[in-house]
């Protein structure tokens, strides 16, 4: 997922440290191949983020995100109930760009913005979203469906509060985290977002906060939430750990070019360095699967997917 305070708050980065360290040896390869006839053979490697430019020590495991969401392959469970979202805009607190992608955080002291239902037991309480994308449209999102790409991918991070006392608790603990995914399909464009849009030239460099209050993310969901795909996995940068319960959500929501280009406007890099680095293509490849079970809370139809102008994936 990205980002998870484990790139965040000073405990969950010293977690990160101890984490990898003992971790085995495992190489990942984020490469994607842009489908546009204009760039098909065009490497986007030099483009991402240093993070995964080189061989990576990651946990080993059979539970890493991204995946390959096999639309056909997913079971439908009856049993799997409605979300329930509620979020107090007033727990918003800040925006900040961490040098791999920006980070809208929330206090989360107590239960005023939290999520329940669907699959989970437990409430688990919002501490951040952020986004992952692309440098074009063609790619960006971390899921797949069916090999088929979005040019973006918002994922709102949640932890176990009935179980665990802190986010850096959950983070490493086996049902810590529930994270909500949500696909960005180039449309018309999105109100609700605007404000986060215009908010984002004063934290294009790594290490920019600046207070960001008042923000409802519900506005960032679909308006259907009552459909998802749900799997166990793990964050998707380091330390990787497998704690997450994601929720994918099967529609989608519109933004436009133009508000995806001040995502692509942002910075990997501080004010103070030399070489400047556009913040884009800032996901991780798909994971093997390795026996997973991807459970749907719909019965899929894949003429139903509503994918018809995604790009398919290529490696």
């Amino acid at each position: 997922i990205a980002m998870v305070t484990s790139v965040i708050r000073p405990l969950a980065s010293q977690l990160r440290r101890q984490l990898v360290r003992v971790a085995k040896s495992h190489r990942i390869s984020p490469v994607r191949t842009c489908n546009l006839t204009a760039c098909s053979s065009k490497f986007v490697l030099s483009q991402m983020h240093p993070m995964w430019q080189e061989p990576l020590a990651v946990p080993g495991g059979d539970r890493q995100s991204p995946i390959d969401i096999a639309v056909r392959k997913s079971v439908f469970d009856s049993k799997l109930k409605p979300l329930i979202t509620d979020y107090d805009p007033k727990t918003c607190q800040q925006i900040w760009n961490n040098g791999y992608s920006f980070l809208v955080e929330y206090d989360d002291t107590t239960d005023k913005s939290t999520l329940k239902g669907g699959p989970l037991e437990d409430k688990f309480r919002l501490c951040q979203f952020h986004f992952h994308w692309g440098e074009c449209n063609s790619w960006g999102s971390e899921h797949t469906v069916d090999r088929k790409l979005f040019p973006a991918e918002l994922h709102l991070v949640h932890w176990n509060a009935d179980k665990y006392s802190l986010f850096e608790e959950a983070v490493v603990e086996d049902n810590g985290l529930a994270v909500l995914g949500v696909f960005l399909k180039i449309g018309k464009r999105h109100e609700g977002l605007q404000k986060l849009v215009d908010a984002l030239p004063t934290i294009r460099h790594k290490g920019s906060v600046v207070e960001f209050t008042k923000f409802d993310p519900a506005c960032l969901l679909p308006p259907n939430i009552d459909n998802y795909w749900t799997y166990h996995g793990s964050l998707t940068t380091p330390p990787l750990t497998e704690s997450v319960t994601w929720i994918v959500m099967k529609q989608h929501i519109e933004v436009s070019h133009d508000q995806l280009a001040v995502f692509r406007s942002l910075l990997f890099t501080a004010a103070e360095e030399e070489v400047q680095k556009s913040m884009v293509n800032n996901f991780r490849e798909t994971q093997p699967l390795r026996g997973r079970t991807v459970r749907s809370s719909f019965t899929p139809f894949l003429k139903d997917s509503g994918l018809d102008e995604v790009k398919e994936h290529s490696h």
